[in-house]
């Protein structure tokens, strides 16, 4: 390949990590010998907007004019100096190159402080669980959101941490109002970013420039970008893929688009990728394209001649995070949800196990979609390869699997084999709540480093779980999520409202489901989502069906995914929105379980139908779980060791030593086969060749000693049914 390829994130979407969709295609494109670089614009961008030299310009910009906005921008502007002289070190403090500062911060009397700082008082509770380094974060947290609120007020509206112009992408039906707004003089913010941009094509001179837009809020940076490239490099070609385009550009027609790129491909990268290597070096015609689009003549093409498959998941390599700026990362938090401080604190590698979903028929979900509809997972022990090849890489043990939903049989082999390497981990990822998650397999999960899982509770209302064809009910969910609570993996439940139908006396029993899972602490952290309307969804697709009545079906010239819907045998669901989460705020703090359901809302609800102990009572209820023969049985208690003289079984386990009193024909025996039976083994123990040895042994009645005292013991310190 005789191309020079430079892969861009354009702003913004994480401070914490870097999203991942340009280092699994330089990954692959590694595996294929081109020549391939990659940057974090918004990450770069972010650390060139808020550092002493970049709020020195920023404040030295407006310095001149009359600070016209509300009394916080005023009081932010009075007090820049202690901004610009305090925000290097709070940065190397998130960082985590500073870690001494926590003291200087967490005191209150170092750091300037405005608007966001009102809700502190609120959040003083959390400080008494809270250590010095984590109180000294969401301080400077509150300091970055202040910073970010001034920018938004007086300097760039379209301002966000996480996003840049989200409104102009969302549910972009006609292109007008993003093409007008990209031929307005740029701002500081922009002026940053584009700075950065020409001294990454000085330094690596790509032929192509390829925007990676996972989100809205990435779109108008992206055009932005490729509009400047336009000016200033019109040699060099531009691409997009993504999220994005891969839901909202499907239907593209408005030619306006290529005036700031070139290509637009659809679902998975590699293969339109290299595809489109071959078209630049003069391989292959146009039409030969796979899944993109361009202008053909001045029109609007969708180009899909290839007759080159997708990669498989075997094959597409590991990520590679090179050339991205992995140690200057920020490490925020956010106190309220649980889940979403996971994802803001801390650095993830970030795989996928499985391509797609194995279940894909929930009908709110976009499963017409390739990138939904085409699962395919990869083997255990290719994973595992690709986990320990990034440790070398980013120095980091963390990872967050980002699969649409994780199979479950993949993730106890992942597990299998992380503790068959003894490979020290963190992991967490997305889950459907399966039967199959018991609670053997949830501590196998734990053992292995698993930490937090968040999977679709949505509705909470077995009725409306069969109509989103969810393939779940609300008392397998609870007793899914009890197991993995048990296991101490955090559980954090996707929830929606104002699907189709829904009742005003559905959302108000789905509120008191949510109440009583956390009462019982079953969950940790959870969501309210609006339900919204897909034109690739079940939903969208056949709305007679549901009941539903779509008001825009048509497409538009540019994006069309979202679609205006009525409900007309539906409640009022807006006005339910502020109630769920303020309730929802104060369930996930363990307060106001016992308050009615009435005192969250402004307008008249039903009370509930529900039994105040229906959760309970599901619980309760025995699992039915037998034993098969080909049940693996495997043992993660520790070191065992047998005395004779006390006819004891020791276990040393991590916290204690565990005694257990039993036969010593059984005892002896017990100390081979448990040894045999952990994860590193290569051929796992199942209950027919453990009940077959047992027998060989000349031990009598295995069922009795199966379903006996010594076993129930070792079951629960740390033998696992599989």
């Amino acid at each position: 390949m005789k191309q020079q390829i430079l892969l861009i994130s354009p702003p913004f979407t994480q401070l914490n990590t870097p999203y991942p969709a340009t280092a699994y295609l330089k990954g692959f494109l590694n595996t294929q010998g081109v020549s391939v670089h990659q940057m974090d614009l918004g990450m770069e961008t972010i650390l060139a907007l808020f550092s002493k030299d970049g709020l020195e310009k920023l404040f030295g910009d407006i310095a001149d004019s009359a600070i016209a906005g509300s009394a916080n921008a005023q009081r932010i502007f009075t007090l820049r100096e202690n901004y610009i002289n305090t925000i290097d070190p709070v940065i190397r403090f998130l960082q985590d190159q500073d870690p001494t500062l926590a003291y200087l911060i967490s005191e209150r009397n170092f750091l300037p402080e405005a608007s966001k700082f009102e809700q502190i008082e609120d959040l003083e509770w959390a400080f008494g669980t809270m250590g010095i380094r984590d109180q000294a974060r969401h301080i400077a947290t509150l300091y970055l959101e202040d910073l970010s609120d001034f920018i938004t007020e007086v300097v760039d509206p379209h301002f966000g941490f996480s996003r840049y112009a989200e409104r102009l992408g969302m549910s972009a039906h006609s292109f007008d109002a993003l093409y007008d707004e990209l031929h307005k003089p740029t701002t500081s913010i922009a002026d940053h970013m584009l700075a950065l941009l020409k001294q990454r094509i000085e330094e690596y001179k790509p032929s192509l420039v390829c925007f990676s837009v996972p989100f809205p809020g990435n779109l108008f940076a992206a055009l932005k970008c490729g509009q400047w490239l336009k000016q200033h490099y019109p040699d060099i070609r531009i691409g997009m893929g993504g999220g994005y385009p891969n839901t909202e550009l499907r239907s593209i027609s408005d030619a306006r688009v290529f005036q700031f790129v070139d290509y637009i491909s659809l679902d998975d990268g590699e293969a339109p990728m290299m595809e489109l290597l071959n078209y630049l070096d003069g391989h292959i015609d146009v039409s030969m394209l796979k899944r993109t689009f361009c202008l053909v003549d001045s029109v609007v093409t969708y180009c899909n001649g290839s007759l080159r498959p997708d990669v498989k998941q075997e094959n597409v390599g590991t990520p590679d995070y090179s050339d991205l700026p992995l140690k200057g990362y920020l490490s925020v938090i956010q106190l309220p949800n649980p889940m979403h401080r996971l994802w803001s604190d801390g650095r993830w590698n970030k795989l996928t196990m499985a391509h797609g979903c194995y279940w894909g028929k929930c009908t709110f979900c976009d499963i017409s979609l390739d990138y939904i509809k085409n699962y395919e997972a990869s083997s255990a022990t290719v994973i595992v390869d690709r986990m320990e090849t990034l440790i070398e890489q980013t120095g980091e043990r963390g990872f967050h699997f980002v699969d649409e939903a994780a199979p479950p049989a993949l993730m106890k082999a992942v597990a299998l084999e992380i503790l068959s390497r003894k490979l020290v981990v963190t992991w967490w990822t997305n889950i459907r709540f399966e039967k199959s998650f018991h609670f053997d397999v949830c501590r196998l999960l734990a053992a292995s480093g698993c930490i937090a899982v968040s999977g679709g509770l949505e509705v909470a209302s077995d009725r409306l779980l069969q109509l989103i064809a969810k393939g779940v009910t609300v008392e397998q969910v609870a007793r899914v999520t009890d197991h993995f609570n048990r296991a101490g993996i955090m559980v954090h439940a996707y929830l929606m409202y104002g699907f189709p139908t829904q009742t005003a006396q559905e959302t108000i029993d789905s509120l008191e489901v949510v109440r009583q899972m956390f009462e019982q602490n079953i969950l940790q952290s959870a969501f309210w989502h609006r339900f919204a309307m897909t034109a690739h969804s079940p939903v969208g697709m056949y709305p007679e069906k549901f009941n539903v009545e779509t008001l825009n079906p048509e497409a538009g010239a540019f994006a069309h995914n979202d679609l205006d819907h009525a409900d007309p045998s539906g409640g009022d669901h807006h006005l339910f929105s502020a109630g769920l989460k303020k309730s929802l705020y104060n369930y996930m703090h363990g307060i106001c379980f016992e308050l009615p359901m009435q005192s969250w809302f402004d307008h008249k609800v039903p009370e509930t139908s529900l039994p105040p102990d229906l959760i309970e009572r599901y619980l309760a209820r025995p699992d039915g779980r037998e034993t098969k023969a080909t049940d693996f049985v495997i043992w993660i208690g520790g070191p065992v060791t047998f005395d004779v003289v006390r006819s004891t079984l020791s276990i040393a386990a991590r916290q204690q030593t565990i005694d257990i009193r039993c036969p010593q024909s059984e005892g002896l025996w017990l100390v081979e086969v448990l040894d045999a039976m952990t994860p590193e083994r290569e051929t796992p123990s199942t209950y027919r060749s453990l009940q077959e040895n047992y027998d060989l042994n000349g031990l009598h009645d295995f069922t009795l000693f199966w379903y006996g005292g010594v076993m129930e013991e070792l079951k629960r310190v740390g033998m696992l049914v599989l």
